[in-house]
């Protein structure tokens, strides 16, 4: 089925979000997603199936800052 998964085009196989997590090793203690403009709770994403046309985006926090003497 074809879905949009961060802005591209993909062709996925029919399953759950967590599955399509698994299939491209992302662990999802480390990533949130959001699917159709709503981000679901981890609790729902074995749960979540993925349907035909769907948009999906990974969000991934990452922590930074200015390091001490950089500015």
């Amino acid at each position: 089925m074809q879905i949009r998964i961060n802005g591209k085009h993909e062709e996925v196989k029919e399953g759950t979000i967590l599955d399509l997590l698994k299939a491209r090793n992302v662990e999802p203690e480390m990533v949130s997603v959001e699917l159709n403009s709503k981000i679901l709770e981890r609790t729902d994403y074995v749960a979540t199936n993925i349907k035909e046309g769907d948009v999906i985006e990974f969000l991934y926090f990452m922590g930074g800052g200015v390091a001490e003497g950089a500015i």
